[in-house]
């Protein structure tokens, strides 16, 4: 088994690094630790607006990443480690999560953190979750991957995964909010993300003789991250990949009440309705039209807003003002 250490916290490169590995080295028994900046990690089949507070997002700088893999919507941050098997395909293992995370149960028991395996998919300690878990089956390899909070912003994680459910109406699949909690209370001198990936590392060089650490070549580097360039990082997989939706939100301005509904598909607007008490000298329906065929995107938006003269539709109301109803 290879144990890849990844040297970035680039959630881009890191969840492009997953792909590469699967494709790359379909024979090879793989374990992939990495530790990402802020990031939002949405599930594949997930609608990402529905699941993201995006104004604390915008504030705080926080990547929003889709992977390969189903399930809900995660927050990663530098208190949070990241495991990833990549192992073949046993028939009928599928929805068996026991083998992958039974080295992190072991390290947690000898450290003396009564932790265990609940449900399909989460490790709890004291009936609270600190790892969720996934997978994926693809060219007869299993990934499954893991996150284990150990020194997580809570509030920030909860800020960030924090939507409003009147605003959208979808089918995608919806994360369920559960309580969570961080490891590092459950030692009694704490412990950092970078010592628990070395504890772990050595307990699954413990659990696999044969395994050796190897690091990502600069060629292997580089193809990644031109993977992260042309599918991770775009508009069009983290956010135009979503099933289709309707959105709706009502804000309060100086200029009046002002309400949007929007039809979106693959993250494109395909009709957008306007309502409010604002005082209009121009049709509404021009700025309605204006929006059709717009990505559900605020720098799209805000640049086609910009070029209108807002004073006849809305009055005295400027382009950030406007925006809002549109997040």
């Amino acid at each position: 088994m290879r144990i890849i250490v990844s040297p970035s916290d680039n959630a881009y490169f890191n969840i492009a690094s997953e792909e590469f590995l699967l494709d790359s080295y379909p024979d090879t028994e793989i374990f992939l630790l990495y530790i990402n900046a802020p990031s939002i990690i949405v599930g594949k089949y997930q609608n990402t607006l529905s699941e993201i507070n995006l104004p604390v997002v915008e504030e705080k700088g926080i990547k929003v990443v889709r992977r390969l893999t189903g399930g809900g919507a995660v927050y990663h941050d530098t208190g949070n480690l990241n495991f990833s098997f990549h192992s073949k395909n046993t028939s009928g293992e599928f929805m068996d999560f026991s083998r992958f995370t039974e080295p992190v149960l072991h390290l947690l028991v000898e450290k003396g953190v009564p932790a265990k395996l609940e449900g399909r998919n989460d490790l709890l300690v004291d009936g609270m979750i600190f790892s969720g878990n996934a997978k994926l089956v693809r060219k007869n390899k299993v990934i499954h991957h893991g996150t284990l909070l150990i020194h997580s912003e809570m509030q920030i994680l909860a800020d960030a995964l924090k939507v409003n459910p009147l605003k959208f109406v979808d089918k995608a699949i919806k994360s369920v909010r559960k309580r969570v909690t961080n490891l590092a209370p459950y030692f009694a001198d704490g412990v950092s993300t970078e010592d628990f990936r070395t504890w772990l590392i050595e307990q699954v060089q413990k659990e696999n003789p044969d395994s050796y650490i190897q690091p990502f070549s600069d060629e292997e580097i580089e193809k990644i991250n031109a993977l992260a360039n042309q599918k991770y990082s775009t508009w069009e997989w983290n956010f135009g990949f979503s099933p289709d939706y309707n959105f709706s939100k009502a804000i309060k301005i100086p200029a009046g009440f002002i309400e949007v509904h929007l039809d979106v598909s693959n993250g494109i607007i395909q009709d957008a309705k306007i309502f409010g008490d604002f005082f209009a000298q121009a049709p509404i329906e021009e700025i309605e039209n204006l929006l059709k065929n717009k990505k559900h995107e605020i720098e799209e938006l805000r640049l086609v807003l910009s070029k209108i003269n807002l004073q006849l539709y809305f009055g005295a109301a400027s382009v950030e003002e406007l925006l809002e109803v549109f997040k």
